[in-house]
Parts: C-alpha cells; sequence; structure tokens
C-alpha cells in the first residue's frame, strides 16, 4: 500500500473518531444540562421530572410501624393486631379511574357520599387510610366491604394489611401506657439520634407505663412500607406499581410477657364500669409474689389522637399518691407494736370524743371499750389517735418504710443498669411515693401524729402500695417489688432478657410476724364483725380494711373511700386494693362494695381455671 493511500485512511479514521467524540460530548452535554438546568411545564398537565424522581417518597405508606407488643401472662396479645384497611395514594384524579361509576361505587361500599370521598382523595398531600372520622384508626374493612372493594379497578386505591397498636376489642390499659408525639420527651430520651437524624421529633414514643419505660426496645429497626410507583402521568408502572418494604431482622421487633391476666382485666374493667367507678383505681395482685395481675383506672385513658379529650384522663390513679384515710391504721398498729406501746391485751375506751385538736370518732357516742382487735374492725378513730400519740413520728415513719408505704414499690432494676437498656429500669416511672409526714422536722406537736395516725393530715398512699401492703403483712412482713412485665422476648423467640420477683426490702428491715399475724386477725375481724360486715357473704371467706378520707376538692369537701384486703381467707390466693374518689361525703362506701364483687369474679375465675385443669388431665 502506497504512502498516499495509508494517509488517506489514517485521516478517514481520524474523522471518524472527532465525529465519535462529538456526539458523545453531545450527549454528555444534555445529560448534564437535564441535571442541572430546570425544566419549564410544557403544559398545565405536565409534571417537573425531578417531582416524578422522587415520587416514590412521596408515595409511601407506613403499614407497620416495627414497634415491638406487649403479652398478657398466657401469651395473649395485649397491643397489636393486624386487619384490612382501604389505603389511598395521591394520585392526579383522572388518573383514578377508567370507569366513571367506580367511585360512586366505592362511596356507597364505604358508606358516604361520592362528592365527600372525591373531596378527600383531592386534597391528599401523602397516602392516607380511610378513617371514618378523622381522630379513628383507619377503618376496619368488613368481609361485605372487602368483597365489593376488590371488584372495583381504581388506580392508587388498595386494600392493604395496617398493624393497629391497641385492640379494638378492649379499652386502653394505663398500665401498659401509651404512644404519642411528645417532641420534650424525644430530646430528653433521644437526642444524639435526633442529632444523627436517625429520629425525628413529629416520630411517636412512649408516653407513659410500658410504653415509656421499655420504648429503647420497643422502637425496633424500621417500619414496614409499601410504596406506589407511577409514570409522569400519575398512571401505574405495570410490574413495577407496588413493592413492600421493611426491616429484614429475626430479633425485632422484640415482645415483651407481662404478668396480667387479659381475660380478667376485661371483665374486671366492665364490672366497675358497670357499677359506675367514676374517678379511682382498682389493683389485684397475686398473694404469692405480688405480680400484678390487674391493673385498672378510672377515668379511662383517652385515644392517643385525643389525649386531652373530656372525660378522660391520662394519669395512671393506680400509682398515683392520695390521702388514705382508715387503711393507714394498718400502719399505725404495725408501729405501735413494734414500739411495744400496745399490745393484743389492752382495752381502750371510746365515748366518741377525742378531747384535743377537734378530732372525734366517726360513730356518734363512741364505742365504748374494746380490746385492739376490736378498735380495727370499728375502726375507731379515737384508739388510732392514742396510739398514734404515743410513737415518735421517727416510729412511725420507720413502720411505714417497712411496710412499702411511703417510697416507690413498683418494680426496678434498684439502680442499676438494666443491661437491655443500658440504664436503670423502673416499671412505673410516674409512679408517686407518697409520704407519711410532710417533714419529720415539722412535727411539733401531738395533733400531726393524731391526725396521721387516723390517715388523714399530710398522709398519701397509692392504690398499688396498699395493695401490696396486703402481699406484705401475708407473708410475715416481706415487702416484695410488684412487676407487670416479667420477660423480654426477641421476635424468633430467643429470651433477651428476664425481669425476676424481686423484694423490697427496707433499709430498717422487716416488722416481726407476729405483727403481720396480728394486723390479718384483725381485717378477718372487720368483715366478721366490723365496718364491713355487709361484704361478708360471697363465693369466698374474704378479709380486708375499709377507708374513708376527709378531703377538698376545688373548694367542696369530699372523701376518698378506700377498701383493701385478700381472699380466700384460709388459702389467700389476691390481694386487692379499691380506691373510690372524689365521693359525696355520706354515701356507702362504694369501694367495700366493689371489693366484694371483684372477689366474687376472681373465685369465679379460678373454678373455671381448675375443671378446665381436671378436665385436660382426664384426657
Amino acid at each position: 500500500m502506497s504512502a498516499e493511500r495509508r494517509r488517506s485512511r489514517q485521516r478517514r479514521i481520524f474523522i471518524l473518531l472527532i465525529g465519535l467524540s462529538a456526539v458523545t460530548l453531545l450527549f454528555i452535554l444534555r445529560i448534564g444540562w437535564l441535571q442541572l438546568m430546570p425544566a419549564a411545564p410544557a403544559s398545565a398537565s405536565s409534571v417537573d421530572w425531578k417531582q416524578e424522581s422522587v415520587a416514590q417518597r412521596e408515595r409511601e405508606l407506613v403499614l407497620d410501624t416495627g414497634r415491638g407488643d406487649f403479652y398478657d401472662r398466657k401469651g395473649l396479645p395485649l397491643t397489636g393486631e393486624t386487619y384490612e384497611a382501604l389505603a389511598v395514594f395521591p394520585l392526579q384524579m383522572k388518573a383514578r379511574t377508567s370507569e366513571p361509576d367506580e367511585l360512586p361505587k366505592l362511596a356507597s361500599t364505604l358508606g358516604v357520599r361520592s362528592a365527600e370521598l372525591e373531596q378527600w382523595m383531592r386534597g391528599l398531600k401523602e397516602p392516607s387510610f380511610w378513617r371514618k372520622n378523622k381522630d379513628d384508626e383507619p377503618h376496619r374493612l368488613t368481609a361485605a366491604e372487602l368483597r365489593a372493594i376488590r371488584k372495583l379497578q381504581i388506580n392508587g386505591v388498595r386494600v392493604l394489611p395496617y398493624r393497629n397498636r391497641y385492640l379494638a376489642a378492649s379499652s386502653l390499659k394505663h398500665a401498659i401506657g401509651y404512644i404519642s408525639q411528645h417532641p420534650e420527651l424525644l430530646r430528653a430520651d433521644y437526642g444524639e439520634r435526633l442529632e444523627e437524624h436517625t429520629m425525628r421529633l413529629t416520630d411517636q414514643t412512649g408516653g407513659s407505663g410500658l410504653e415509656r419505660s421499655f420504648d429503647r426496645l420497643l422502637q425496633g429497626t424500621g417500619p414496614t412500607t409499601v410504596s406506589y410507583f407511577t409514570d409522569g402521568t400519575d398512571k401505574p408502572l405495570h410490574g413495577l406499581d407496588w413493592r413492600l418494604t421493611g426491616p429484614n431482622n429475626p430479633y425485632y421487633p422484640v415482645k415483651v410477657k407481662t404478668t396480667m391476666d387479659l381475660a380478667l382485666q376485661n371483665r374486671l374493667e366492665k364490672y366497675v364500669d358497670g357499677k359506675r367507678l367514676k374517678e379511682g383505681a382498682l389493683v389485684v395482685l397475686d398473694a404469692e409474689n405480688g405480680d400484678i395481675v390487674s391493673m385498672i383506672s378510672r377515668p379511662q385513658l383517652p385515644q392517643a389522637a385525643s389525649i386531652d379529650a373530656a372525660g378522660t384522663d391520662a394519669a395512671n390513679h393506680a400509682v398515683r399518691a392520695v390521702t388514705p384515710g382508715s387503711i393507714f391504721k394498718l400502719v399505725t398498729e404495725a408501729a405501735a407494736l413494734e414500739a411495744r406501746v400496745t399490745d393484743e391485751r389492752e382495752h381502750f375506751t371510746c365515748n366518741g370524743e377525742y378531747g384535743r385538736y377537734g378530732l372525734h370518732c366517726w360513730l356518734r357516742g363512741g364505742h365504748g371499750e374494746v380490746t385492739l382487735e376490736e378498735a380495727l374492725a370499728g375502726s375507731c378513730n379515737v384508739v388510732f389517735a392514742t396510739l398514734a400519740e404515743r410513737l415518735s413520728a421517727r416510729q412511725l415513719l420507720v413502720a411505714a418504710d417497712q411496710l412499702g408505704i411511703g417510697r416507690q414499690i413498683g418494680w426496678s432494676s434498684n439502680g442499676k443498669a438494666f443491661a437491655p437498656l443500658g440504664k436503670p429500669l423502673r416499671q412505673f416511672p410516674e409512679e408517686e411515693a407518697g409520704k407519711v409526714l410532710a417533714e419529720l422536722s415539722t412535727v411539733r406537736d401531738g395533733g400531726q401524729l393524731a391526725q396521721t395516725g387516723i390517715g388523714q393530715r399530710d398522709t398519701l398512699v397509692s392504690p398499688l402500695q396498699a395493695a401490696n401492703l396486703v402481699v406484705t403483712l401475708l407473708h410475715d412482713g416481706r415487702v416484695f417489688e410488684p412487676r407487670l412485665a416479667s420477660e423480654i422476648r426477641y421476635a424468633n423467640g430467643q429470651v433477651l432478657a428476664k425481669l425476676p420477683v424481686h423484694t423490697a426490702e427496707s433499709q430498717y428491715g422487716r416488722i416481726h410476724a407476729d405483727t403481720a399475724r396480728t394486723l390479718l386477725r384483725g381485717m378477718e375481724a372487720v368483715v366478721a364483725y366490723g365496718t364491713a360486715q355487709g361484704i361478708r357473704e360471697g363465693s369466698w371467706a374474704v378479709a380486708g380494711k375499709s377507708g374513708t378520707a376527709q378531703i377538698r376538692r376545688e373548694g367542696r369537701e369530699r372523701v376518698n373511700q378506700w377498701f383493701i384486703g385478700y381472699g380466700p381467707v384460709k388459702r389467700p390466693r389476691y390481694a386487692v386494693a379499691v380506691l373510690s374518689e372524689n365521693r359525696t361525703p355520706g354515701t356507702s362506701n362504694q369501694a367495700a362494695a366493689l371489693f366484694r364483687g371483684v372477689m366474687d369474679i376472681l373465685a369465679a375465675a379460678e373454678s373455671k381455671t381448675e375443671a378446665e385443669s381436671d378436665s385436660s388431665s382426664r384426657r
């Protein structure tokens, strides 16, 4: 080949390479222009391509937050249920349906006007579930609604499984607590995660009860979401229109097992509501170890979406300390027996008037000559004011502390870090310690001691403490820490942590076993021939102590009515505290009547369990 022909060929190759390079450069410039330069809409109906690039994120709907759940002692769920709900994604209305009568059919199925449904859909800025009312959980579709909706073909409308936090079949439990948006708590508990942008101030967090105590463990590893893919005209991308995404972690969400009996809890809630307990609490403890079988607070806990709704109360009255009245006489008698300023052989005289401090007995004319047991059975103010004045303030405080009164008593990690959380754990963070005397140094006269001895003045006790006081007496002075959570497991069933039974011994040691037994005999006398004779008849023989505390509420004279006790007497199975707050003076003791009914319900449940056990063993 001649030199001229070679040069000619090289020139052609060079020109071809220049051309290819130019085309490549044009493509690069075009891509850069698309990436960097804003695109003006070609028409009012077109959509900016940049918005389309994030359409997947805009059309993401959370089906399950991934939060851990609570279960009762038998494994029944206390939180968490999945049901079918109607999901709607925000699309242009023209892309909704190819048939003009599809939306009216959907509206008819949901029992709503077509115009109202269309207006709601037009107003959506983000995916949403259909709700009957804006504060409700997503509507639970019935079988008939499901059949009708599945026959429809509407873009951006889908039946999806929704994970509801709180069971529709039962009311929310104060003991379990609630979750809500709470920026202040998030800043306090998750400051580092907020700074790392792994949490947002709009995220939900545990607001009370176990939801708050175990919030870090319950948060999980992320939500399960569904995304809806569309093209630039809001039409679904066939084969890619729906995508489910979620965490793939075998350990989360965790499962927290509690000591609560859900069937009993629901039955007792129905009972106290039927008896119109408007304000107060009920606590049922396992007499063997102080475990919480049931805990009810009234007014009811509001739905999370309306936490301040009228007629509801987010505060758990079962762990809130209030004036105890005569149930505190058990503490006064224990202090007097421990200090040896009295014994069971002593006789007292009550003529109805104490003679000092304006104090008198509740029984007009008094109780006459009584023993210590008879004084407790009749709840004689004169006798217990007398005993209190024989004591020093310190002796009264020590006895109360020995019985678990005047201090937080719910289960805790005793100030040590709970390994799964990396910090100390208290199952009831909102529990109030209560008190016996305002300040030890301020006790300057017998009047303060006399008033304290009958459960008035500055004395404050919670229903949880009161029920646990009964358990303490049944165990000869051994104080337990009532627990509600007993075990935490990973999602795969592996045990994460055990929360064993704890005792909460006083720094001053225990009361003597003889003292505890004397008090128990006195509680039997209360029901046998004392102030609670009216509750003798029932499924179980029971024992206890009534109380009526004078209080002032909004400038008016009111009373707190109490009853604490146990049953059955010969083989105690449960310890119970009932508080009926803010009652009209002079009314019959509602708490005592409720106590009898609660014990009968517990007895029936025990009989049913025994019958089922016998039947199972025979098979």
